[in-house]
This record gives C-alpha cells, sequence and structure tokens, in this order.
C-alpha cells in the first residue's frame, strides 16, 4: 500500500484540505498526519515521511534540499497551493522527484475579497462598525460608489482577467497594466503603469511575485496614484514597499488601503501596518472558501492518483527529472 504524508498542521487541514480530499486521499493509501500542532521542521519533516512515497504539502511546508536529499523512498512533492516558491525544484530534480503544483481555485473567491474590499473603502464599513463597536457612534462621512470610479488593476493574470469585466458590470471605467498578456476586451482600456496609477481611484495589484516585480509599489509609484485613491493588494506582500505604503498613507496621498497579503509569516499582513486607521486587514483568506479550497485539494488527491500508477500528472512543474516515477510502474 502507498503512504502518503499531509503535512497540514490541524487547523490548516480543517481551512485548506477538508474532509472529502482526506477521504479521497485515504482511499489510494495509507495518510500519515501531521500530529505536532504546528508546521513541522526540516528534520521532524524528514522523520514523518520515512518510507513515504508521496508528500502532499501546505503552502507553508519548505521543500528543500536537505528533505529530498534525506527521502530515499520519495517519489513525489504535491504542494496544494500554486505558489512553489519555498520548494527547490533543482534539488527535487537532481534526486528524481517529482514536484507538482495545484491550479487556480481561488479566481472567483479573491475577485469577490476585492469588490468587497473596495466597497469597503469607499463607504468606511469597518470603520463605522468598530466605532459601533466601541460605543461610540461614528460620524456620517459621503462614500463613494464604485459605479462611475476607475478601477486600475496590475497584473492581468486569470485573477485580473476574471476581476476586470466584474468591474464593468458595476459601471467602473476598468483600466489593466500587464507588459505581458494582451487585453482584447474593447471595454477594457490596457495602458502603461504610470498611466494605469494616475488615472485610477482604486489600484488592485494583482501582479505576479519574483525577483523583477519586488517593490513594484515603492515611493515612485505611490506618489503616482490619484490624490485620495485606494490601494488594494491580493498578490503578495513583497510586490510593495511597506514603509512607501505607509508614508502614502500618512500624507493623505492614499485615502485607504485594503490588505489580504504582506510580509508576516504564511504572507499574512504585517500587524504594524494592518493596525493603521487607514487600513483594513484580513489574515489571507482572500481564497478561503469552500470551493476554492477543495478545487486545490481534490486536484492533490487527483494528482496522486495519478501518480500511484507512476504517471506525470497535470501541474508537475519537473516531470522529465522525475525518475523515480518509474519505480511505481512495476
Amino acid at each position: 500500500m502507498a503512504r502518503i504524508l499531509l503535512t497540514h498542521p490541524p487547523e490548516a487541514l480543517a481551512n485548506y484540505y477538508g474532509d472529502r480530499a482526506v477521504a479521497g486521499l485515504k482511499a489510494l493509501g495509507e495518510v500519515r498526519f501531521n500530529t505536532a500542532g504546528r508546521e513541522l521542521t526540516v528534520p521532524e519533516l524528514i522523520e514523518a515521511a520515512r518510507g513515504c512515497e508521496v508528500i502532499v504539502s501546505y503552502r507553508q511546508t519548505p521543500g528543500s534540499l536537505e528533505l529530498f536529499a534525506a527521502s530515499p523512498d520519495l517519489v513525489a512533492f504535491s504542494r496544494c497551493a500554486i505558489d512553489i516558491r519555498n520548494v527547490d525544484v533543482a534539488a527535487a530534480s537532481a534526486a528524481g522527484i517529482l514536484v507538482t503544483q495545484a491550479s487556480a481555485g481561488f479566481i472567483a473567491s479573491v475577485s469577490e475579497w476585492v469588490i468587497g474590499a473596495m466597497v469597503d473603502l469607499g463607504r468606511r464599513i469597518t470603520a463605522s462598525a468598530e466605532s459601533y463597536h466601541a460605543g461610540v457612534v461614528p460620524p456620517a462621512v459621503m462614500g463613494r460608489e464604485l459605479k462611475g470610479s476607475t478601477l486600475g488593476i496590475l497584473g492581468y493574470g486569470q485573477i485580473g482577467a476574471y476581476l476586470a469585466p466584474l468591474g464593468v458590470a458595476l459601471g467602473m471605467r476598468v483600466l489593466v497594466y500587464d507588459p505581458y498578456k494582451e487585453v482584447g476586451d474593447p471595454g477594457i482600456a490596457q495602458m502603461d503603469m504610470p498611466a494605469l496609477l494616475r488615472e485610477s481611484d482604486f489600484v488592485v495589484c494583482l501582479v505576479v511575485a519574483n525577483d523583477a516585480t519586488e517593490k513594484l509599489m515603492n515611493p515612485a509609484a505611490f506618489a503616482a496614484m490619484k490624490p485620495g485613491a485606494y490601494f488594494v493588494n491580493a498578490s503578495r506582500g513583497n510586490l510593495v514597499d511597506d514603509g512607501a505604503l505607509v508614508a502614502a498613507l500618512e500624507s493623505g496621498r492614499l485615502a485607504g488601503c485594503a490588505l489580504d497579503v504582506g510580509r508576516a509569516p504564511d504572507q499574512m499582513p504585517e500587524p504594524a501596518i494592518a493596525r493603521h486607521p487607514k487600513v483594513i486587514a484580513t489574515p489571507h483568506t482572500a481564497g478561503l472558501t469552500l470551493p476554492a479550497i477543495e478545487h486545490q485539494s481534490l486536484g492533490t488527491v487527483a494528482q496522486v492518483a495519478e501518480i500511484l500508477q507512476g504517471r506525470s500528472p497535470k501541474g508537475a512543474v519537473n516531470a522529465e527529472h522525475a525518475t523515480r516515477l518509474a519505480r511505481l510502474r512495476r
């Protein structure tokens, strides 16, 4: 019987994997669980994975050279997330271990979070609720409608392409910046980043995080934004220069900001920034809905089923180097 290690800590197992996916894995083999109540250290991970053919990993679990070098039985490392930046794919390939990633199941979920964040920012919903919770009647403040406002989307990937027509449907003028994608919709204007920043009432950051986009939103970018505009980040924290963001909020250049991500552990917003009175923040939960989570977790079940047949599944990132798969074809 195949042996599978599922690395999610208990709370993450409930929120980010779910009973249906666990049952699916159990139908494929013996499933070992993370019983530590927290993320496993690399030595603990090596010990827990001893004798396992497959690791199905939580997004925080590192796929390190040390792990791959010390796991002679391991055939595949299946990430239950798209982001595999903390997986040493080169080390896995050198050891003949397959690495897979999940497909995007959170497109609608994150897009809906963005719409909600823009409504919240423009109508000061969170600020008013906090005042009432504190026993203070908040002042009545003029709000901003989405209809008639300009939405600027940085990054036209799967989420950006889903969000843009939602903005159009709400009566927004929608602008897109993405030097690698062409927008085919005539109702959406594609332009360079300075022009988008200058014209947008809401700037939503959905850019892919890599070395080239580190601190894309820097002092110059925030200074280029329309005075009184709002900034929303639903991608990754390293796209933003945190000091520049705070300075833009403090100076009044930005009317407010919504963050689901940041540079804190598990890519959460930094508490010091999240507590700012002009910021609304959530703990990296924009994609935390049951359909979104089951899309990815059940996807890993399908991947493991293929792997245990000795096949490279959809989502494999180094299939040409996965020499250990041959063991499972016997």
